[in-house]
């Protein structure tokens, strides 16, 4: 199962970064994808390569999507809107942070779901969709970890918290 990244141009890699090493790190096999296959160029000045375009995307075999912050304004569409649909039909994890949340809501997908466009919370998780505000991207990567089974036990998620969130040291 994929776990697919959609970019655009001016989406906030920090926003996803730590949960992309989550990912990474715990043998995921991330796809980044744009609308048309195009490389894109973050927020913050990257280029970055997509290995797909999003109608090659098989949402059968989606695991999890995830949608950054942004100007989204190139991924309010109907092409998005349905995959997520789709996704959010076969129970699968929608993940969006700052303005992807935006997507998520013109979509329909955040109807009689929790999300920080219904509660004054900075991150939400409820029914396989995870949102969050641009400020807790921390939180962000945690909980879609903990939604994705990434960590081994609790200890590994604890280990994960103290490093990420309270900068503790490793032992």
């Amino acid at each position: 199962m994929k776990d697919i990244v959609l970019l655009f141009d001016t989406a906030c890699i920090y926003e996803i970064v730590i949960l992309n090493y989550f990912l990474k790190f715990t043998g995921s096999e991330v796809v980044f994808c744009s609308i048309d296959g195009r490389r894109i160029t973050s927020m913050e000045g990257y280029s970055i390569n997509v290995n797909a375009k999003l109608p090659d995307i098989n949402a059968g075999e989606i695991r999890s999507i995830i949608i950054p912050g942004g100007d989204v304004s190139d991924i309010k569409n109907e092409m998005v809107y349905e995959l997520l649909k789709n996704i959010k039909k076969d129970g699968k994890v929608i993940a969006g942070i700052c303005a992807g949340v935006d997507v998520l809501d013109a979509a329909g997908i955040l109807q009689d779901v929790k999300s920080t466009h219904s509660e004054n919370t900075d991150i939400t998780r409820d029914n396989h969709i995870i949102t969050s505000r641009a400020n807790a991207y921390v939180d962000f990567a945690i909980e879609v970890g903990k939604e994705l089974s990434l960590f081994e036990n609790e200890a590994d998620l604890q280990e994960t918290i103290d490093f990420w969130k309270f900068f503790k040291r490793m032992q």
